[in-house]
């Protein structure tokens, strides 16, 4: 476990947390208490989270397992070559998840970042 949350996956946490849902602001509070437990050897980005559920409310997200958000990922020329997912658990962030759908383009943390970002 990590002292501090990796700014990779603040950002697209942030990015992804960004609407004012009842939902997203509960998790976004979340945020500054989560700690990575571990990550996907594969780098793609996918993260598995510990946080201490004493520190924060839950979200209204259900006493199971959901997908808390689902976002497709939009590269500079509109291909759609994957998605980000936030799950919690009990209201709790449990894990963030970078989904490829593509062999011919990659989709990891940094990718995913980068297409997040609001277009200028």
């Amino acid at each position: 476990m990590t002292d501090t949350l990796p700014e990779d996956l603040a950002d697209v946490l942030g990015l992804v947390l960004s609407p004012d849902e009842p939902v997203h602001v509960a998790l976004r509070r979340q945020v500054p208490q989560l700690r990575v437990q571990s990550r996907c050897k594969c780098g793609c980005g996918t993260a598995y989270f510990e946080l201490d559920a004493n520190a924060v409310e839950p979200a209204p997200t259900g006493l199971g397992t959901v997908v808390a958000v689902d976002v497709q990922l939009f590269t500079e020329i509109g291909e759609c070559p994957g998605e980000v997912l936030v799950f919690a658990q009990g209201g709790y962030l449990s894990w963030l998840e970078v989904c490829s759908w593509s062999d011919d383009v990659e989709v990891n943390l940094s990718t995913a970042r980068r297409w997040l970002q609001p277009s200028s």
